[in-house]
């Protein structure tokens, strides 16, 4: 995955961010046995979903790949294994 920089973009990066925190919060609830805190933390994490989403859609994440541009970079790989 690294070659193809997934999940390096502001769309995918912003909402991993923000599940992390809601992840932090309601660990920190469930720790402290607090059920309201928990699902607000739960809720901060779907948030994040949501906005990595929403940015995606307004062009801030990984275009879709072109099945001309799939093929191609499947031709370039099996030149590279077969040299």
């Amino acid at each position: 995955m690294a070659g193809s920089s997934h999940g390096h973009t502001p769309a995918a990066w912003t909402g991993v961010i923000i599940s992390f925190i809601g992840f932090c919060i309601a660990g920190l609830f469930m720790v402290a046995a607090n059920p309201f805190g928990f699902w607000a933390g739960i809720a901060v994490v779907l948030l994040g979903g949501v906005v990595g989403l929403v940015m995606k859609m307004a062009g801030l994440g990984m275009p879709k790949e072109s099945g001309e541009l799939a093929a191609a970079r499947a031709r370039a790989g099996q030149a590279q294994t077969t040299s």
